[in-house]
């Protein structure tokens, strides 16, 4: 592991264990809680949104190798490849929705 990623890791660690510490109860956590809210619902769409460009990624660097070696199968490979990228976009949406949950509803 490089220091790099060592580094955003224990990041991301800190960050997720820093909001029990500034938890409290009546109209102090209406106003502390709010940060992490923002917090929380744009880690949720950064990491969806890394998660699903390296999916989408990999899914067309296949689909292009699998085209080049086989050309007359472009047409198979094009359709599954599309409907692939749909099932993988769906997640970035879900986690779209679970961070608007968490700024608006929570």
């Amino acid at each position: 592991m490089s220091k790099v990623v060592r580094i955003l890791l224990s990041v991301a660690a800190v960050m997720a264990v820093a909001t029990t510490g500034f938890a409290s109860e009546g109209a102090a956590m209406a106003d502390g809680a709010t940060w992490a809210k923002y917090i929380g619902a744009g880690l949720a769409m950064g990491v969806a949104a890394l998660g699903t460009g390296i999916g989408q990624g990999n899914a067309i660097k296949g689909a292009v190798e699998g085209i080049s070696r086989n050309p007359s199968a472009s047409g198979k490979i094009s359709t599954t490849m599309i409907i692939g990228l749909a099932l993988i976009e769906s997640l970035a949406i879900y986690a779209l929705v679970v961070a608007l949950i968490l700024l608006f509803v929570v």
